[in-house]
């Protein structure tokens, strides 16, 4: 009796898994109809998006694998301000919901969250929502320049966008009249309506495989275990409580940032208790935006290979005081919010290191080194008739920290995981030109294990006439950190090619007509004392001209000889 109930437990749990495996392929899917369908190149190109289902209570079963942590864990949190808003009972199907609330979406007005409901019978069964980052939504553009909210574009708050399969028509008027870039901004609303409509197809095609009505007993199965699996791997870690900070350059003065990380009893708070205020210049990280990188952070170290899911999310508990650059509230000017996210899984680390040493990376550029772009009316191009008005937004990315036993990965975009944007990409829908893009020679921090190298840009407009940058660039006056004896990653730099003289890391700047525009981005931290590194893996970086010969010298102790070879006798002397 007691073996056959075991057996048929055991059959019941494999019948689980199997679906709940089904159900990432289902949002996976939905996530690539997003990618495919559309039109900005940050959608297509470098997959800055999410995609997910949710239960009828705003919890999320199943992210796709495709997208950002600062999209997908805040997006998991954003379902339930639209039930909110609309409460299930009023929602029919063909229906659809849009917001770029900052508080309620994913940290600032760029993004865009579409939610729908799935029905199977004339009943709810399952909430689709995914994110998209769009080229433009008019105000100030991607630059830190405004002082409110206001500034930055156009604020919509939780409304239908498609009631009963007919879209809102006076809504996409007005976002079309409020953007710089009618056609690809639309575009994107049309794919992010099209990627829930497959999530949902996949859906009620495998509740109909498998004989489900619902999905009451596979979202508890599959929170109830994930919960699980995060308490015991969170109850393998020591106990106890520890501090780290880091300093970075912020806007017009350095921004610290300060995380106390607690490891209680199946769960983990991190609280931000220190850290600077909020400030009038749009770097500030709504709460939402900090839950997710500080989650993502923790669940890397703690638990890789456990799904991401309400049941993860909950065992991790993050807390800020109010009005800190991390906790912002409304109205503060929050478009550059990554400049600030992008750092806290570093901050992160800093305190597990102290907890389990020897597992966590080095500190890396971790802030995406974005390139946005613009020209036209206000943006230098006055005059200019024959001009081509236009914005982009080119994901680009500096090294990453060393690791424990690795050297770190070169242009690398950690911890968002967007893609580098493919320059014949950019090239294509505007007039730029990207003359140059390479390894940024002896950017990596020196350690036994070597920092990520940064990469370098030289970027002009083909049309002989001005055009601007809106800069969200950190680590230029604070580099990333090495770890146990590690240097750290080179600085990164802004310049001009003629002028040869350095800009702002931070806000919007012209570039004059027939200048080109040299971006220098920074490298990662080195992890263990440089002189400790295999002189035959110091030779194979100078070979692949990571560093230079002086360097080899200089910051490792070891004398690479014309011919590539090490000089082993003149490196022993000099390590002495």
């Amino acid at each position: 009796m007691n073996s056959a109930n075991s057996a048929g437990d055991k059959m019941a749990t494999i019948r689980w898994q199997v679906m709940w495996d089904r159900l990432l392929s289902v949002v996976e899917e939905q996530a690539q109809t997003l990618v495919r369908t559309a039109f900005s190149t940050s959608t297509r190109e470098a997959g800055d998006v999410s995609a997910g289902v949710f239960d009828l209570d705003g919890k999320m079963l199943a992210q796709a694998v495709t997208g950002t942590p600062g999209h997908i864990n805040s997006m998991a949190r954003s379902v339930t301000h639209f039930i909110a808003e609309f409460p299930i009972e009023g929602m029919s199907p063909g229906d659809a919901y849009i917001t770029n609330d900052p508080w309620m979406g994913t940290g600032h007005l760029h993004d865009l969250t579409v939610v729908s409901p799935c029905y199977k019978d004339n009943q709810m069964v399952a909430l689709f929502a995914c994110t998209s980052h769009l080229v433009d939504i008019g105000g100030v553009g991607q630059s830190p320049d405004g002082r409110q909210v206001y500034h930055e574009g156009l604020y919509i708050p939780i409304l239908p966008l498609i009631k009963k399969g007919q879209m809102e028509e006076w809504l996409l008027k007005l976002i079309r009249a409020n953007v710089r870039e009618p056609v690809q901004v639309e575009g994107d609303i049309y794919a992010l309506a099209a990627c829930n409509e497959t999530g949902a197809k996949r859906l009620l095609s495998m509740m109909s495989e498998y004989g489900l009505n619902d999905l009451k007993e596979l979202g508890a199965y599959i929170i109830s275990t994930s919960r699980s699996g995060m308490s015991d791997a969170i109850n393998k870690l020591p106990k106890g409580q520890w501090t780290a900070s880091m300093r970075i350059d912020g806007y017009e003065e350095p921004i610290d940032l300060v995380a106390t990380l607690s490891i209680g009893d199946g769960e983990i708070l991190v609280d931000f208790t220190g850290t600077s205020d909020a400030v009038g210049r749009g770097i500030n990280c709504p709460m939402c935006y900090t839950e997710a990188y500080t989650s993502f952070g923790v669940k890397c170290v703690v638990a890789p290979s456990i799904p991401n899911n309400a049941g993860t999310l909950d065992a991790i508990k993050v807390t800020a005081p109010e009005n800190t650059i991390v906790n912002a509230l409304h109205p503060a000017a929050v478009v550059a919010r990554s400049t600030i996210g992008h750092m806290l899984p570093d901050v992160v680390f800093g305190c597990i290191e102290q907890a389990i040493p020897g597992v966590v990376p080095a500190e890396g550029t971790s802030n995406l080194w974005t390139i946005k772009l613009g020209a036209g009316h206000g943006m230098g191009m006055i005059g200019s008739k024959n001009a081509s008005p236009f914005m982009v937004n080119s994901f680009h990315s500096g090294g990453a920290g060393a690791r424990p036993s690795q050297d770190g990965l070169s242009a690398t975009p950690y911890p968002s995981g967007v893609r580098n944007v493919p320059v014949e990409a950019t090239e294509a829908i505007t007039p730029i030109v990207i003359w140059r893009k390479e390894f940024r020679q002896n950017s990596g921090g020196p350690g036994r294990y070597r920092g990520g190298l940064g990469q370098v840009m030289e970027i002009e407009n083909r049309e002989e006439v001005p055009f601007g940058i809106f800069a969200t660039f950190e680590r230029v006056h604070y580099p990333p950190r090495g770890r146990a004896g590690g240097s750290s990653g080179a600085k990164g730099r802004i310049s001009l090619a003629k002028e040869k003289r350095d800009r702002r890391n931070k806000g919007f700047q012209i570039i004059p007509a027939g200048e080109r525009l040299v971006i220098e981005m920074p490298g990662g931290g080195g992890i263990g004392v440089a002189f400790e590194r295999d002189p035959s893996a110091v030779a194979a970086d100078v070979k692949a001209g990571f560093i230079t010969i002086e360097a080899a010298s200089t910051d490792y102790g070891v004398v690479v000889r014309d011919d590539g070879q090490v000089d082993f006798e003149a490196t022993k002397a000099l390590r002495m």
